[in-house]
């Protein structure tokens, strides 16, 4: 229990807070429109009036918090300033795309409870105006019809249709594309189609402009009205209601109500998100245009492409990211790609695999696709924003550290493992971190074929130095058995492994977890270890149960993700 509060349980709190603030925004308006001055309205909408009203207060209160979490440079400067007092604080910011998703699917949820609601307040509101019968949904509909009157029934005549009216009111028209525009950056934003068609998911996305603009007015109509506070002195329901016949009448003691809508609120709720993300784009904007020069290019095996650069002002720190752009490809598009290389070193570096239209664009801009190698002048222009914080900077501030990657995620531990090696050459005493254990997660052996040089110049360097302590790890074919790999075992003799080149050979199948936590426990007994994931979901959640099941009072397992 007490490595489960270490792990998640602040991320818990921040999560039944928000739930607990979604129940009470929903429970206290929908409280709020069964009061008197909303008598009149649910007299002929029902209860679905409160149905509508009480999402909408929640719609505003998430839609406040959707862009935070994407203001990067923000939360950048908040995981600096955070972790400085509390380490598992700032961890929660790392969580900002889970959190992200939370807020996207709550929107969905009372979207939808909003628009099924307004349904059937549309529905009663035909109603009312071809009911013939003076009942008092009826005499409700007529007011409005003479001067000086404020209509209650947004629809005016019974010869038109709630769906003709729907797309001819600032509220219905602004609600069609509001909702339109949220189907499609939810849709797109699943995970086959954000790893499979990136530039759909990006497009898209940034609809959002449009969502939140129809968001601001949708409700300048003030469809919604309810009786005014003069109008209840003059015309108090709980007493009038029955006399609705003789309303205004000479010698009766009920006035003909008066009515006004809501004033628009919601610009109140987002307009200081808004602002703080315009304040972000122009950051980002600024910082994009300085210049990029690429020093060197490197195609590696597998159609791996390596780009070594520079630019006046980068600091990074370890396993941090950053956004390129090439405008000869897109001037619209920006991927995020990890840092590959070591702040230590003179520059920056990314590993870019090529698995999309816009990767192999740049891979052949690079000259990837031609033998002769290319002029510094004839490669692309590129632009860098970042770079950006992730989980992976809280590394040296453990003195063990367990670093799994799996497929490409491997990418942030070059960083780090780069770092490392830099700090114990130049034997800087600051280092906190004394043991790292690697896992390294592939399917195929063609994945190995770049990062197995990294390793192989670390190997050979910690065996000069004589510091092959420090670094344990351990390589795994995820998609080969035993079995399959037979043909191998005539080599296992041989002094390097016959995929890799190095002197650790490589292992098959995937790594029982149990029996690898077991044995990190048994050998740092009293100390904090460091988990560090940058893989799939199914690994993420095996490995934060292992770090709950094994941290016992003398060895504690702090779980982090990578987040993109």
């Amino acid at each position: 229990m007490g490595n489960w509060v270490a792990n998640d349980g602040l991320s818990f709190i921040v999560i039944l807070v928000w739930l607990g603030l979604n129940a009470f925004l929903f429970v206290h308006f929908y409280m709020v429109f069964l009061s008197d001055k909303w008598f009149y309205t649910r007299a002929i909408l029902g209860h679905a009036l409160s149905w509508a009203r009480a999402p909408a207060a929640c719609l505003n209160f998430n839609c406040m918090l959707i862009l935070l979490p994407v203001c990067r440079n923000l939360l950048s400067f908040l995981r600096g300033s955070i972790q400085r007092c509390s380490r598992s604080a700032a961890r929660q910011l790392d969580r900002n795309l889970t959190f992200h998703k939370l807020v996207a699917y709550m929107i969905a949820l009372h979207t939808a409870i909003h628009i099924i609601a307004h349904l059937f307040n549309f529905e009663r509101f035909m109603d009312a105006q071809r009911d013939s019968n003076n009942t008092l949904q009826y005499v409700l509909s007529q007011i409005g019809n003479k001067e000086n009157q404020m209509f209650l029934n947004p629809i005016r005549t019974k010869d038109t249709n709630p769906t003709y009216v729907m797309f001819t009111t600032i509220a219905g028209l602004t609600g069609v594309v509001i909702t339109l525009a949220l189907i499609l950056m939810i849709t797109s934003s699943t995970e086959v189609i954000r790893r499979s068609y990136f530039e759909v998911f990006w497009f898209t996305h940034h609809l959002f402009v449009i969502f939140f603009i129809g968001l601001v007015i949708h409700g300048i109509g003030r469809i919604v009205r309810g009786q005014t506070s003069a109008s209840l002195k003059e015309n108090n329901p709980q007493t009038c209601e029955k006399y609705y016949l003789e309303w205004g009448k000479n010698g009766t003691f009920c006035a003909v109500p008066n009515f006004e809508g809501n004033p628009p609120g919601t610009w109140m709720w987002v307009v200081g998100p808004m602002f703080l993300y315009l304040c972000e784009r122009l950051v980002r904007f600024i910082r994009s245009q300085q210049k990029v020069v690429i020093t060197k290019v490197v195609m590696h095996p597998s159609k791996t492409l390596e780009l070594q650069m520079r630019m006046k002002g980068f600091k990074m720190e370890v396993g941090q990211y950053v956004f390129m752009q090439c405008p000869s490809i897109s001037q619209l598009e920006w991927h995020p790609f990890t840092l590959t290389s070591a702040p230590e070193e003179d520059h920056f570096s990314v590993h870019i695999r090529i698995v999309g239209d816009w990767t192999d664009a740049l891979y052949k801009a690079c000259g990837g696709d031609k033998n002769e190698v290319k002029e510094a002048w004839t490669l692309p222009k590129v632009a860098v924003d970042g770079p950006f914080g992730t989980a992976s900077e809280d590394v040296f501030r453990y003195e063990v550290v367990m670093l799994v990657g799996a497929g490409i995620g491997v990418t942030p531990f070059a960083s780090i493992l780069k770092s490392v090696w830099y700090k114990y050459v130049h034997q800087n005493a600051n280092v906190f971190t004394k043991k790292i254990y690697f896992y390294w997660l592939c399917p195929e052996t063609q994945a190995f074929e770049w990062f197995a040089d990294l390793l192989q110049s670390l190997e050979g360097q910690m065996m000069e130095k004589g510091l092959t302590d420090f670094l344990s790890y351990n390589i795994y074919l995820t998609r080969w058995k035993e079995t399959e790999a037979a043909h191998f075992t005539v080599h296992h003799e041989a002094e390097n492994d016959p995929i890799t080149g190095l002197k650790q050979k490589t292992l098959y199948g995937k790594p029982n977890w149990s029996t690898e936590f077991n044995n990190i426990a048994a050998k740092h007994n009293g100390s904090k270890v460091g988990v560090f994931l940058c893989g799939p979901p199914a690994l993420a959640k095996s490995l934060g149960k292992q770090c709950r099941t094994h941290s016992v009072s003398g060895v504690k397992f702090i779980f982090n993700k990578e987040n993109f």
